[in-house]
């Protein structure tokens, strides 16, 4: 008699596997990751993806003034592949799940990828149509590097990466798991993108007002510095927050040597990343400097913390004229968040204004906050009425303020530096200087806020930089 009943327990636990093995489906997903940043025409694109269908289909699309579909791929066999554990710092490792020249009509762009995985649900239950959809994307930098433009737009990738936390871990505490803070980042996984929120705004508004532009990567600077000597503009857009020491010495070179930068992001050059595995890692140990390897060694040129930290001693405002010392937050992180969103006006005659009918103490930008997020600036006192860089902190002999708003570091960031007063109230600052070339600040990640909003002011300055610095 128990051998018959333990017969029928295993009878039944064997029914109720099956029956849960052939009614119940599996989650449907799909994932994926570019082998590489940024490609040139020719170079094989490879796309590395894991999902739970048996087929999927991609789409490649084009962004700029129009979304542009330049390939679509059905039927493509898909396969699940493991997740190491420490992909978020050295990479999934994935096979590659179908690859393809760069075609030469494919112009110079950021290209969006779209995967899209469907089934009918389970084969006796749950039997509805399924469908997954992701993405990611990659960069064409331009073959021929200056022959359709002079103008070189870098993309903030460096900071899409370190925000990104697939896998479990990014550059910030905030979003990891257990609040968790990483200090190494691999472009080797599903990435995450901020394109959509400042660039796609910019370039599209570029594009559809008949500037051509190339584009690159952040660390194509780094990797492919003679890009530069083809163009006479290079622009920096949104959040362009990390920077490695390689792509401020070439920028520095090129402008140096006549060429010219405008930057319109804030919180520019922030932290100091090192590429690692040739391009494919970025390591910052950032308010966590001590923590970093070089630390002990006593050279910290190179230490992965805040470029404007007195150990580094190579504040971001001798690149760009400004720095996140003496700016901070505005509308954002609880600091003036009914603020005006918008520039006052200092030197309305300066060539940067022209054709915009402004007067001093005029504001502009405010219907769209375009002062906002995070802010860079630079200490200043008055003269004459007149704010006057100190340069004290790094800004270069020659900068002139054009433009200001309040901006104010939240208390606790005071926390991630040692020489850091808590009650500092700074300003996003709109400025320019001449240093061989010319640079061009607006200090505030969200100027092209204006552009999507049409603002007539934003675009004039807009066009007035580009068209004069692009000469």
């Amino acid at each position: 008699m128990k051998c018959y009943r333990w017969m029928l327990v295993c009878s039944v636990w064997a029914v109720s596997a099956a029956a849960a093995d052939v009614s119940d489906p599996r989650p449907l997903f799909i994932e994926g990751y570019a082998s590489r940043v940024s490609y040139v025409a020719g170079e094989e694109l490879a796309l590395h993806v894991s999902t739970s269908a048996p087929r999927f289909a991609i789409e490649i699309t084009r962004l700029g003034a129009q979304p542009q579909v330049v390939h679509t791929q059905a039927d493509v066999a898909g396969q699940e592949a493991a997740i190491p554990e420490n992909a978020s710092s050295h990479g999934c490792g994935w096979p590659v799940a179908w690859k393809m020249p760069v075609p030469d009509t494919w112009s110079s762009g950021y290209y969006h990828v779209t995967f899209r995985a469907a089934d009918g649900g389970g084969k006796f239950v749950q039997r509805n149509r399924r469908t997954a959809e992701s993405s990611c994307f990659f960069i064409v930098r331009p073959s021929e590097p200056g022959k359709h433009t002079k103008i070189l737009l870098q993309l903030s990738t460096n900071t899409y990466n370190a925000y990104n936390n697939w896998g479990g871990f990014s550059l910030y505490g905030y979003n990891g798991r257990a609040n968790v803070q990483g200090h190494r980042v691999s472009f080797q996984r599903p990435p995450g993108s901020q394109f959509n929120n400042w660039e796609a705004p910019f370039t599209a508004w570029a594009e559809a007002n008949g500037y051509t532009l190339d584009y690159c990567a952040n660390s194509d600077l780094e990797f492919y510095p003679e890009l530069l000597k083809s163009y006479r503009l290079v622009l920096s857009v949104g959040h362009d927050e990390y920077w490695s020491a390689p792509m401020r010495d070439h920028l520095e070179a090129f402008i140096r040597d006549g060429g010219n930068v405008a930057f319109f992001s804030g919180n520019t050059c922030c932290w100091q990343v090192r590429s690692e595995d040739n391009g494919q890692a970025l390591v910052s140990h950032k308010q966590r400097w001590v923590m970093d390897p070089l630390f002990s060694t006593g050279d910290h040129r190179l230490l992965s913390t805040a470029w404007s930290h007195h150990l580094v001693n190579r504040p971001e405002n001798q690149l760009t004229g400004v720095g996140f010392l003496f700016g901070g937050y505005h509308r954002s992180h609880g600091q003036f968040m009914d603020g005006p969103a918008a520039f006052t006006v200092h030197r309305p005659e300066h060539w940067l204004y022209e054709g915009t009918g402004l007067k001093a103490g005029d504001q502009f930008g405010g219907k769209d906050t375009i002062v906002g997020y995070e802010c860079d600036g630079c200490e200043f006192t008055l003269k004459d009425g007149l704010p006057v860089p100190t340069h004290r902190d790094g800004t270069p002999e020659g900068f002139v303020i054009l433009g200001s708003c309040p901006a104010k570091w939240h208390p606790d960031d005071a926390l991630w530096y040692d020489r850091f007063p808590k009650d500092r109230v700074g300003a996003a600052v709109l400025g320019t200087y001449t240093g061989g070339g010319t640079v061009v600040t607006t200090g505030s990640i969200d100027w092209a806020h204006g552009l999507r909003g049409k603002d007539p002011v934003v675009e004039r300055i807009t066009r007035n930089v580009l068209d004069r610095l692009s000469k």
